[in-house]
């Protein structure tokens, strides 16, 4: 008989943890965490953590939270509808150029990413490309409608970063899958304007428990109950965000596919098998017979057929999976490999000496400023995805020969 791909912990005042984490490691202070976050009165049946979980701010990163009748704007986060997307072409490895660079420069060119302060930033659009416009006037009544409860949210980048690619581990990649078919990915969410949804309701759900602050075992799992004002205000901010963040993956898709056709001679087509999946929301689902609030903090969707994205790091290799259906995970995956230290560790530990090396059969950036995304700063994805088993099957393995980052 084999044992079960999961492990259960148990949590004295609150309910049970269900990891998929055999073979990965799990920091103490995340664990510390995730029993905290399953002390909640709210949470329904238990926890389910991923193979790439790591401490987050207030809840913890690959995590999958069920809730009834609250939700904790902070499990969420600021980087609200981040996520992926993916399309394969009709290309194979020998249409590529064979000056790979020319094609990272046709896209980083094609699309904002990074972030500079003083004077223009060059991670978000000078001048809204007609795409983009179009796009925004479908996301801006909707908008209004929570600028006009919240003014604070009108200054913001909204319209100037849909279609932008931000900066951290978002990214754009050229991959190869298994048959050497050429694969279009990238990684971002909502942007500047979902960063200010998601810390303006964090402070709210702090005001609004100020009185129960102390007791709470983090400050950040502050929440909003199921019929407050700011409930429901949250979760139409919230929704609204995770809309502009797949509006915003599927414009860069776009500016990218445009982009490679302008350095690849060979005429393709592209969306073939695409996928465009959040990792960072929340929302409505039926599990175990009841409708519960579903915030996924770095996890993936992963219902009986369901497509999904999983990347490795910038050296390793990515994996278009399909979900099983699991539901004692709720249905869900991991959304990467996880980090196994933190950006300023990873800065300490490595130089761009390392970086070159760990990088040296992709064409991307080899400088000081990305050593925080360094392949040995994650864990190893093979025993991620060998953790999670029960929970996708993979349908394509890609490995990265061009990668954009922020």
């Amino acid at each position: 008989m084999t044992a079960t791909p999961h492990q259960v912990l148990e949590v004295e005042g609150g309910k049970p943890i269900k990891l998929w984490t055999r073979g990965v490691p799990v920091e103490e202070d995340a664990r510390r965490q995730l029993m905290n976050t399953a002390r909640m009165p709210f949470i329904f049946k238990h926890l389910a953590v991923m193979p790439d979980v790591h401490l987050g701010k207030g809840s913890t990163i690959g995590s999958v939270i069920p809730t009834v009748g609250a939700v904790i704007p902070a499990a969420v986060g600021v980087d609200i509808g981040c996520g992926m997307i993916a399309a394969r072409t009709s290309l194979t490895a020998a249409d590529l150029p064979d000056n790979l660079h020319s094609l990272r420069s046709a896209i980083e060119q094609a699309v904002p990413h990074g972030k500079t302060f003083g004077g223009r930033d060059r991670g978000a659009w000078n001048h809204v490309p007609a795409a983009t416009d179009q796009a925004w006037k479908a996301l801006s009544g909707r908008f209004k409608a929570i600028t006009d409860k919240y003014p604070r949210l009108a200054k913001t980048n909204n319209r100037q970063h849909l279609g932008t690619l931000g900066t951290g581990n978002h990214f754009v990649e050229v991959c190869l899958d298994e048959a050497d078919r050429i694969w279009f990915m990238l990684h971002s969410g909502s942007r500047g304007v979902g960063n200010a949804i998601g810390n303006l309701f964090i402070e709210l759900a702090q005001a609004d428990m100020r009185q129960h602050l102390a007791n709470l075992p983090d400050r950040d799992l502050a929440y909003f109950e199921e019929g407050s004002r700011h409930f429901d205000d949250y979760v139409e901010a919230v929704g609204w965000a995770q809309d502009f963040a797949r509006q915003n993956r599927a414009l860069m898709m776009q500016a990218t596919l445009d982009a490679a056709r302008r350095v690849i001679a060979k005429p393709f087509e592209a969306n073939l098998e695409a996928v465009n999946c959040h990792h960072n929301y929340v929302q409505k689902e039926r599990h175990f017979g009841r409708e519960v609030l579903v915030t996924r903090k770095g996890a993936v969707s992963a219902q009986k057929g369901e497509l999904g994205i999983i990347p490795g790091s910038m050296g390793t290799r990515s994996f278009i999976v399909r979900g099983l259906g699991n539901p004692d995970a709720f249905c869900s995956c991991s959304h990467g490999a996880g980090r196994t230290m933190s950006r300023t560790q990873a800065k300490r530990q490595f130089s761009v000496e390392d970086q070159i090396r760990a990088t040296a059969h992709v064409e991307c950036r080899k400088d000081a400023a990305v050593i925080d995304e360094i392949p040995m700063a994650y864990k190893d994805i093979d025993r991620v995805m060998a953790a999670q088993r029960d929970l996708v099957e993979v349908v394509h393995t890609l490995r990265q020969v061009v990668c954009v980052k922020g």
